[in-house]
This record gives C-alpha cells, structure tokens and sequence, in this order.
C-alpha cells in the first residue's frame, strides 16, 4: 500500500508541498482540550489580523480552485471552511480527540489536513483526476461519482475518499470510534509551504506521542520522491522519517 498524488498532479501544481503521517493505537478516549485550546488561540490571534481570506495559506489555495474551474468562494478548502467558521462562532465542534487536534493544528496553520482511517482504505490511494466511474460514500449515507477530472483522493477499488480536492471528505474513511490506524494528510501550496508543512507535521506527530504514545511515521513528498509507503521495510521507513 502506497500514497501519492499523480504525475499529472505534479505537472499542474509543482509548487505543492504534501506531508504525510502514519500513526496507529489510536483511541477515542484520551482528552486533547488544553492542546486544542492552544492552537485555536494561534488561530484566533492570527484572526484579529484580517480574515482567513487574506491568508497567503488561503489565498493559494484559491488559485488552485480557480485553476481548477471552481469558484473558490462555493468551495473553499477545508483549512478555510474551518477558519470561516471558527471566526463566525468562536469554537470548532467536537468530533472526536483526533479529529479535534487535527482540525485546531489546521486553522492554526491554515493549512487542510485530512485524516483517514486506513481499514476503510482499499488498497494504495491516489490524489488524481477522477475517470468518473468512482463511487464516493457522502455522510449521509448515499453514493455520489465525482465528475471526470475532478480531482480526488481515490484507492484501488474507485472509491473516493475526497472530492474536489481538499475541499469535502468522504464518510467511508472519516475517524469514528473504532478508529485505530489513520494516515494524515496536510498540503500547501503557498510560498513558505516548504517550511510550513513540516513544522505541522511535527506539531502533530508530538501531539499523537503525547496524547497517545503513538509512534508515527513521517514523510514530506516532492516530484522526486512522490511516494508514501504504507507498510514498507525499515530502510524505507528510516528515509521516510527524515522530514
């Protein structure tokens, strides 16, 4: 099992930066509220600047919408749905510990995090344009196909566990209780992404040590070196783990 994004993604958006982390032992019944606190107070501060539009975070990630062929302000990418709300209501709601920290890391940073929950994943997954054929499991039960071309994360068997991106994630791999093996998502495409998204990799891999002393496996991907293995030997591993 592998991820990565496609050679054509590459092609497109050669300015992207994707940091990945594997964790395992992951449980629902650990509490996160004082670090969640921390990073929506970075959120906040980084709020009472200008709004989550005026972000270089955001801002990149508009384009990429535009040059996708959809209005960035119908759909916005996960970083920024959450920022929007987050400013509107003063808090974020409580899914569960994971999914809690992983969303206060990202409005903390501005950048899109999605977490899968591998059980549910089939297989390598890919960040490509779809075919049109692929079957994606909305939360509320019913099957949706992602249009051809628009782009998706997608395992061997078709599903999509996200559509339009960065912008709506699948119920088939959300984090729910029986969750114990997930792999971690973040991607940037701003000018400082280079250094931004490892230093948010590392944020979330101390905060899973702390929380859960789980041990993860990291990796930041390039053109170069654009695969993630999911379960590799320990030479891999240990390239891996440099980020």
């Amino acid at each position: 099992m592998y991820f990565r994004h496609s050679n054509e993604m590459w092609g497109e958006f050669p300015e992207l930066v994707p940091g990945v982390l594997l964790a395992e032992a992951i449980t629902a019944d650990v509490t996160v509220t004082d670090r969640v606190a921390h990073y929506h107070a970075i959120a906040a501060e980084r709020l009472e600047q200008g709004s989550e539009s005026e972000m270089p975070e955001i801002q990149a990630w508009r384009r990429a919408f535009s040059k996708m062929g959809m209005k960035p302000t119908q759909y916005r990418c996960a970083s920024e749905a959450l920022l929007r709300r987050f400013r509107q209501e003063g808090s974020l709601p409580r899914l569960h510990p994971l999914v809690d920290l992983c969303n206060a890391v990202s409005i903390a940073f501005a950048i899109p995090v999605a977490i899968f929950d591998l059980q549910k994943v089939s297989g390598d997954l890919e960040v490509r344009h779809a075919h049109g054929s692929e079957s994606y499991l909305t939360f509320s039960g019913e099957i949706e196909h992602p249009g051809p071309r628009e782009v998706i994360f997608a395992d061997t068997a078709g599903q999509a566990h996200a559509r339009r991106w960065t912008n709506r994630q699948s119920g088939l791999s959300a984090v729910r209780e029986e969750t114990r093996s997930v792999l971690i998502v973040a991607e940037a495409l701003h000018g400082s992404a280079s250094s931004d998204v490892p230093r948010l990799i590392d944020a979330i891999a101390a905060e899973l040590a702390a929380a859960w002393s789980s041990e993860s496996r990291r990796g930041i991907l390039s053109p170069s070196s654009p695969r993630f293995d999911l379960s590799a030997d320990e030479n891999v591993r240990a390239r891996q783990h440099r980020v």
